[in-house]
């Protein structure tokens, strides 16, 4: 990276949805390793916040 482009980099910035895919990422690692065997593709979801809608589709869950 050059001088002029670093000087006008703001380290401050965030790209959060790259934070919130590391984060589900970090928690279904955790999961996975606590786990004695595969996980069940519900156990998978329940860790990503997903469930099952009345219509027989998987959605994200309403976070708290």
């Amino acid at each position: 990276m050059d001088a002029v482009r670093q000087q006008n980099l703001d380290l401050r910035v965030h790209d959060r949805v790259a934070l919130d895919e590391i984060e589900l990422y970090a928690e279904m690692l955790s999961a996975v390793a606590s786990a004695e065997r595969p996980l069940t593709i519900a156990e998978i979801d329940m860790v990503l916040g997903v469930r099952q809608s009345e219509a027989g589709r998987r959605e994200l869950a309403p976070q708290d």
